[in-house]
């Protein structure tokens, strides 16, 4: 439950931002939302999902967002803001009791290092130990948490907030209204080497990242910067924690990465993509607009037609699983002796 926020707000105000059928008190206050089983009667709670139905009818929530298809089901007394989607409707209203985005700007804090040279926007917030290095530019309302670091050059849009510990390399690019989580880096160099037969000599990584509008990039995930020609994240897109992105990569525009996905170097995902935690995607490949890949999957060849893909097998006992293990190995023949069974037959 949001026990730190001081807001509230009216149930009509609130249907009508969300475009919602308000049933009940249109006075009646919330000051935070919960879910169905924890609400108390000032909060807003929602049912998004049929696994939670048996939570409705004893919820002590003020107010539930909710299809109006589970009307009926809504406890006496209770009121309710019906609607096609309540999950978006939950997504809206979550940031209205966002504490972070209700906090006034601290400004530039004394301890912060902005070299000269800067173009800083508007209402900019940059926090103890920050560093804004030469030549920099933040848009109006960007935020710098503390102890980050903005690289020479380096342009975020405005609305964008970079939270504690962000690493941003110099010529980098970042859209409006992105937020990036602490520990992650853009735009360090990508993973790029020649070997002369005895050791590895270092490639210089030339190019630089881009970040698209309304991006998201989870904790501890990089973004590797081109060796040439640039990384680029298009808008829209939500990258999750400890996700790898290598060198000119290139993501189409809502797309989104569940943790610890790994993308090898200039590869294109497409436009409305989701890749589930885990999966490695190799290097040169292209996926079109609309694939979906399932956690733990490994894609090694481009994929051309939209759909759901998915690779290795689930869990299992131990013991049945290396029995497979060996069936696995015998396939090749086995198939080659199939094909010259059929050979056989034909003759």
């Amino acid at each position: 439950m949001n026990k730190t926020n001081s807001l509230s707000f009216p149930l009509a105000e609130l249907a009508e931002r969300l475009g919602a059928t308000l049933v009940g008190d249109g006075e009646q206050r919330v000051t935070g939302l919960a879910t169905l089983s924890d609400a108390g009667p000032e909060e807003i709670s929602f049912l998004a999902n049929k696994a939670y139905l048996k939570h409705l009818a004893t919820t002590r929530a003020a107010a539930v967002l909710l299809h109006p298809a589970h009307a009926g089901e809504s406890p006496v007394g209770t009121a309710r803001l019906e609607l096609d989607n309540p999950y978006l409707a939950y997504a809206q209203l979550s940031r209205l009791f966002d504490p972070l985005a209700a906090r006034d700007s601290i400004g530039i804090h004394a301890s912060a290092v902005v070299a000269d040279g800067t173009t800083l926007g508007r209402n900019v917030e940059v926090g103890p130990q920050a560093v804004i290095e030469e030549g920099v530019t933040l848009g109006d309302d960007v935020v710098v948490g503390p102890g980050s670091v903005v690289g020479a050059h380096s342009v975020i849009g405005a609305g964008s907030r970079l939270h504690a510990n962000v690493t941003v390399y110099h010529g980098v690019v970042i859209g409006e209204r992105a937020i990036l989580h602490s520990g992650c880096a853009i735009g360090g160099d990508g993973f790029g080497f020649a070997h002369d037969g005895n050791g590895w000599h270092k490639i210089a990584q030339l190019g630089g990242v881009i970040l698209g509008n309304d991006v998201e990039v989870g904790s501890c995930s990089s973004i590797d910067r081109g060796a040439l020609g640039d990384t680029v994240i298009g808008d829209d897109v939500k990258i999750d924690s400890q996700v790898q992105i290598a060198h000119n990569v290139q993501i189409g525009d809502h797309s989104a990465l569940a943790g610890c996905v790994g993308i090898a170097g200039s590869t294109r995902v497409g436009r409305h993509c989701m890749l589930g935690g885990g999966v490695g995607l190799a290097g040169h490949l292209t996926l079109c607009d609309g694939v979906q890949v399932t956690g733990m999957s490994l894609v090694t060849n481009s994929i051309t037609q939209p759909g759901v893909y998915s690779s290795g097998t689930g869990a299992m006992n131990n013991a049945l699983w290396r029995k497979n293990a060996v069936r696995f190995k015998q396939l090749d023949d086995i198939a080659k002796r199939v094909a010259r069974l059929e050979r056989d037959n034909r003759s």
